[in-house]
């Protein structure tokens, strides 16, 4: 059996990893979690930290730092959260832009990587695609990872193989990101 598809789907992922990743990160100016915090709030606004921090896959004190960050940056504010000791985390109208510019990064990038595809090729690589993603996603924070930068209403919840794949490995509700 030969390797060559997986060798081709490993440069792909890496490729398109690459072009996304350079993609945001001249967007916002910051290397990291800044774009997906970005988009996650734009999405999802009024997330606590330990919301926040699953679709961002990072310790709490990190994303304490990246929402620093996006506050000093005029991109976010805090405010109360549930109760005395959270808070909720919401884009400010300069941080809803940066999220909107963060988005269509994104789209473009993938855009032009399946620009060669006719229709039929684009039907087929979405059957596939769906496949695999519900195949690789292991339970609800890892499919928050794996979409933290998806847009949510392209691919709404009833639809996504990703949420799909996370609802079938996990009988308890989500701690991250809610789908709409």
């Amino acid at each position: 059996m030969s390797r060559r598809l997986e060798n081709l789907l490993g440069a792909l992922a890496v490729g398109l990893f690459d072009a996304i990743t350079s993609a945001v990160e001249t967007t916002t100016g910051h290397a990291g979690a800044m774009g997906a915090a970005l988009a996650t709030l734009a999405q999802e606004p009024g997330l606590g930290i330990e919301q926040l921090r699953v679709p961002l896959g990072r310790t709490q004190s990190a994303t304490v730092r990246v929402v620093d960050q996006l506050v000093a940056d005029g991109y976010a504010e805090r405010r109360p959260g549930r109760d005395q000791r959270s808070i909720a985390v919401f884009l400010t109208a300069t941080g809803a832009e940066a999220a909107a510019r963060v988005l269509a990064s994104r789209e473009q990038a993938l855009s032009d990587a399946v620009s060669p595809l006719t229709h039929g090729e684009r039907k087929a690589l979405t059957g596939a695609l769906e496949k695999v993603l519900a195949q690789i996603t292991s339970d609800r924070a890892h499919a928050d990872l794996i979409c933290r930068l998806c847009d949510l209403a392209a691919c709404p919840q009833s639809v996504c193989p990703v949420d799909l794949a996370a609802g079938a490995t996990q009988d308890q509700p989500a701690e991250g990101v809610m789908r709409p």
